[in-house]
C-alpha cells in the first residue's frame, strides 16, 4: 500500500509547493474587467471548490478546461443552469457538446453566459434639496458566447479550447444638458474575443489525472479612456478516484479527490481542494475549500444521477456561504443521450 500512495502524494506535494512558492513572492497585481467571467457557474465544480482542472466531464467542462470534455460518454450532452450571485445578480448559462461519427474526430461544444444585473436608477447632479435628479432607469448586463472543441490524441493525452465573443453594457450616460429633459447620452459597451486553452493527461497510474488550462485570453479592451484587460487565469490541477487502491469497494462506491493550483491576473494565488463521494453511481455528496480567499473558502452540495432509456439525467445543487454577503445557491441539470 505504501508503494500506491508514493506517487500520488508526490504528485500532490509538487502542486502544493509550486503554489505556496508562488505565495512566498511579491505578488504583482492587475486591474481586469468582465468579472462575470471568473464567476464559477457550474454547481459540481463549485461543490468540489473548483478543483476540476484534472477532471474528465461533459459539455460543462467549456467553462473550466475544456479539454475535459474530449472524452464525452455520450453521443451529445446538454448543461443548464442558474446562479443566484451576490446583489441578486442572475446568472445563467448553457453548454451543449456531440461527437459526430462517434467522436473520431472530437468532440464539438458552444457555450453562453448572460448575466442580469437588474434595474438601476439613472441620476445627474442637480441643485435642487436632493442634490440630484432622477434621468430614468437604465439596465447593465452582460453576455458571452462561445464554441469549443476537444480531442482525444493518444489513450492518455486529451486537449480542448474555446473562442468565445464576450461583451458587457453598463448602460448609456448623460455627457452634456442641452436643456430641461434634453440631454445627450453615450452608450457604454465594449465587446472582445477571448479564447481558453486546456490540456488532460492520464498518467497510467490508476486513474490519476493531471490537467492545464487557462483562460479569457484576449486583447486590452476600454471604457472610453480607461484600458483594462480579461480576468485571465492559469490552473494546474490533479485528481484521482482514491478507491481505485480498494478494488473489492469501487464498484459500489468511489472517492474522487482533486487539487488546484490557480494563478489568476487580478488577485493572488490559492489553492482549491475539492472531494467527491458517490454511492452505487447514483448520490453524490461533494464538499470543497479554496485559500487564501477573502469573502468565501468552504462550498458544498449534493447531486443525483439517473439512466432512463440510455439517456442520463443529472441533477446538482451547490451551496457556498458568504461573510459579508448572502450566501450563494447554484443549480444545474445535464442531459445525456
Amino acid at each position: 500500500m505504501k508503494r500506491c500512495l508514493l506517487p500520488i502524494l508526490l504528485s500532490f506535494a509538487f502542486v502544493f509547493i509550486g503554489i505556496q512558492n508562488g505565495l512566498g513572492q511579491q505578488q504583482k497585481l492587475a486591474q481586469t474587467g468582465m468579472k462575470f467571467l471568473s464567476v464559477s457557474l457550474d454547481a459540481r465544480a463549485t461543490a468540489m471548490g473548483d478543483a476540476v482542472t484534472a477532471l474528465e466531464s461533459n459539455s460543462s467542462a467549456m467553462f473550466y478546461n475544456p479539454a475535459g470534455m474530449a472524452r464525452l460518454p455520450v453521443f451529445a450532452d446538454l448543461t443548464l443552469g442558474q446562479v443566484d450571485w451576490l446583489a441578486d445578480f442572475k446568472h445563467s448559462y448553457a453548454g451543449f457538446s456531440i461527437k459526430p461519427w462517434n467522436g473520431k474526430y472530437g468532440v464539438l461544444g458552444f457555450m453562453a453566459h448572460a448575466v442580469d444585473y437588474g434595474d438601476f436608477i439613472g441620476t445627474i447632479r442637480s441643485g435642487n434639496d436632493l442634490g440630484y435628479d432622477e434621468v430614468g432607469n437604465f439596465t447593465p448586463n452582460a453576455l458571452a458566447v462561445g464554441i469549443g472543441y476537444a480531442n482525444a490524441l493518444s489513450d492518455k493525452f486529451s486537449i480542448g479550447g474555446n473562442v468565445k465573443y464576450a461583451q458587457q453594457s453598463l448602460g448609456s450616460a448623460i455627457t452634456t444638458i442641452a436643456g430641461e429633459n434634453q440631454y445627450t447620452r453615450q452608450d457604454n459597451k465594449v465587446e472582445v474575443a477571448a479564447f481558453d486553452f486546456g490540456i488532460l493527461y492520464h498518467t497510467g497510474y490508476k486513474s490519476l489525472n493531471f490537467g492545464m488550462n487557462v483562460r479569457n485570453f484576449s486583447k486590452e479592451i476600454k471604457y472610453l479612456q480607461e484600458g483594462f484587460q480579461l480576468p485571465l487565469v492559469f490552473n494546474v490541477g490533479l485528481s484521482m478516484n482514491l478507491l481505485d487502491l480498494y478494488p473489492s469497494l469501487s464498484s459500489s462506491h468511489a472517492l474522487l479527490v482533486a487539487v488546484d493550483a490557480v494563478h489568476p491576473r487580478d488577485y493572488p494565488e490559492q489553492i482549491n481542494i475539492g472531494g467527491e463521494y458517490v454511492f452505487m453511481k447514483t448520490l453524490a455528496v461533494r464538499a470543497g475549500y479554496s485559500s487564501p480567499n477573502d469573502e468565501h473558502g468552504f462550498s458544498a452540495g449534493l447531486g443525483l444521477q439517473s439512466t432512463l432509456r440510455n439517456h442520463g439525467l443529472n441533477i446538482d445543487y451547490a451551496y457556498t456561504p458568504y461573510t459579508l454577503f448572502d450566501d450563494v445557491h447554484r443549480f444545474s441539470l445535464h442531459f445525456g443521450f
